[in-house]
């Protein structure tokens, strides 16, 4: 049967994330915007005032909290009306408006970095100690004096924070073209039959076993973006000008170092990720070997890539997801594991399964004092299950972040962010390959550890590396094209290929437009690399029984932002400034294989 996706109204409200834990309604979430409006003039009222005492400074940051506390929820709700359907114009519009009010509360608050900065680094630290309602503020005062030479005045910072409203366009023009717009021709199995390619459904037509139907939808896919690909470009092309600018704006060195730099992470740290993965290709190289013999195949493609080795691929319900995640999760203790239960199938986190207009991909994403929602696509396969471990590792680490720090930590850096997220995901492997062993469950676990580590340890350094390039371009001046992008990209790939895959240059050169959100996020890619890495590391750990390396890992996710990201991942065991997490976990990827040489011999 062809596959269908439903309309969002034909979707099961159990099956859907609760909106209405936010708002109840949308009258509801405009009379709070009127609110909030009405309430940015108290902040705007203490300007050229916090450096008049320490308890000025206490009274202003209270009052920003309760301010961030509410924009926050404004910003969360326009978020999930919207990513379920972003062709209903009613959720665009309400989900342009958040964007709109949080930056207007954060043009509001822009002269107060530069006038703590004023007022200096050594007296901040006195007024925290003379003052106790400023004393939670000790580690945030240390990174604004950290960030002092990029911090710019009250009017520039104001400008700044003006800008990053209409500054989002080219990506939030992308993200609708891919979304919403563009459309993609059917893709045709083997007997003849279609099959509609779409965001949510092209990552089981690449995984299918009909070879002709991964062509097809393989090439559909890329095509789609091929038609658009100068516009797309140029949106990119925006998207990178706007980096540059602001990292100049700030003066930085560069795009990558002003990216850096806000989670104080050394430029090294990109740098040694992207040496050690092309030190490591050789295991790429043959691991597409070894799934060519897997498949029987005298030619590997693409769309092979991702293509499943197994006759049947086991069925994993929702509900049986979560019990095995649960299972997994178990060495992390009771109270995690029930939160996690609870979250999934009663207090409905999860917006579960794919519908007309829906986003594509998954996400979590929360604030304090709301639930850390979680947006899926999931398919009833392992690779869902993986899916959903993952962004319930984002999840958790909101839920403790946000239950065990002050709103001005409740958040954390991505680098911390992937970490978390691929902890579970290793976790709730070990757990299956240790208690489900039929030979084919077994392969099938393996391709979905290899489709995780091709996305984060291939698919994303790759793309941290054209990233890297296509800015160092802006940066010299150069233009940048679609034809240029093509080529560029293809390049990387056919390096990560090596001799194995035979490349279509430009449908994988297209790869890039198929990342409207990633590649706008600002150096975010490499971080799925080196979270990967990091996780492993943490796994291992606790996997190991090593005393107080579970304990350690769940202060590290009730850590938020109260520590520097480096420092935090030090706390739970693993040091990310050296390569030696990165080779580590190159030697689970050769494991992998290993074990998948074994099973397919």
């Amino acid at each position: 049967m062809a596959t269908q996706l439903p309309g969002r109204h034909e979707v099961p409200l159990e099956h859907t994330w609760d909106a209405a834990s936010v708002f109840p309604s949308d009258e509801a979430w405009e009379a709070e915007v009127q609110r909030l409006t009405e309430r940015l003039p108290e902040l705007s009222a203490f300007q050229g005032r916090l450096g008049e005492s320490p308890g000025t400074l206490a009274d202003f940051l209270e009052t920003l909290e309760q301010v961030l506390a509410t924009v926050g929820k404004i910003y969360v709700y326009g978020m999930l009306r919207f990513a379920v359907d972003t062709a209903d114009q009613q959720a665009a519009a309400v989900h342009d408006r958040a964007r709109s009010v949080f930056s207007r509360a954060m043009a509001a608050v822009s002269f107060s970095e530069p006038e703590m900065l004023a007022v200096g680094a050594e007296k901040l630290a006195r007024w925290a100690q003379e003052e106790p309602r400023l004393a939670i503020y000790r580690h945030y005062f240390d990174t604004l004096a950290r960030r002092k030479e990029h911090v710019r005045s009250a009017e520039v910072e104001e400008l700044l924070s003006l800008v990053q409203d209409p500054f989002r366009t080219a990506a939030s023009v992308h993200g609708v073209i891919s979304d919403a717009d563009l459309k993609f021709r059917p893709a045709k199995d083997s007997r003849g039959q279609e099959h509609e390619v779409a965001q949510g459904t092209i990552d089981k037509l690449l995984h299918a076993r009909d070879r002709e139907l991964r062509r097809s939808a393989w090439e559909s896919y890329a095509d789609g973006y091929l038609a658009l690909k100068n516009g797309l470009a140029n949106c990119l092309a925006a998207g990178v000008k706007q980096n540059v600018f602001l990292s100049r704006a700030r003066r930085f060195r560069s795009a990558l170092e002003a990216a850096l730099s806000s989670n104080h992470i050394p430029v090294d740290v990109f740098y040694n990720l992207i040496e050690t993965y092309r030190k490591h290709l050789p295991i790429w190289h043959r691991y597409w070997r070894v799934r060519k013999r897997a498949l029987g195949y005298d030619a590997l493609y693409p769309y092979d890539t991702r293509a499943s080795l197994v006759d049947k691929e086991p069925v994993v319900s929702y509900e049986q997801a979560v019990e095995w995640i649960a299972a997994g999760m178990r060495p992390l203790g009771e109270e995690y594991v029930s939160v996690l239960r609870r979250g999934c199938l009663k207090e409905r986190w999860v917006d579960r399964y794919p519908n007309k207009g829906k986003q594509a991909g998954a996400f979590s994403m929360g604030w304090k004092g709301t639930h850390p929602f979680i947006l899926m696509n999931y398919t009833d396969d392992l690779s869902s299950l993986s899916t959903l471990a993952h962004e319930l590792g984002h999840s958790m680490h909101s839920y403790l972040t946000h239950k065990s720090q002050p709103m001005i930590y409740a958040d954390y850096s991505i680098f911390v962010a992937e970490v978390a997220s691929n902890f579970n995901q290793a976790l709730v492997r070990h757990y299956l390959f240790e208690t489900q062993t039929d030979r084919d469950f077994q392969i099938a676990l393996i391709e979905e550890a290899m489709g995780n580590f091709h996305r984060y340890f291939f698919v994303m350094p790759t793309l941290a590396r054209f990233e890297l390039a296509i800015h160092e371009q802006v940066e010299r001046g150069e233009a940048l094209t679609a034809e240029r992008m093509i080529r560029l990209m293809a390049d990387l790939f056919r390096e990560g290929y090596g001799d194995e895959v035979i490349m279509d240059e430009e449908r994988v050169g297209i790869t890039w437009a198929q990342f409207p959100t990633h590649l706008y996020a600002n150096f975010y890619v490499y971080q799925y690399a080196t979270g990967i890495s990091g996780a492993h590391a943490l796994a291992q750990r606790v996997l190991s029984g090593e005393p107080g390396a579970a304990e350690a890992y769940l202060e590290f996710l009730k850590a938020g932002s109260s520590m520097y990201p480096l420092d935090a991942l030090k706390m739970a065991g693993v040091d990310l400034t050296t390569p030696k997490p990165v080779e580590e976990t190159f030697q689970v990827l050769a494991g992998l294989v290993d074990r998948l040489e074994r099973l397919t011999s």
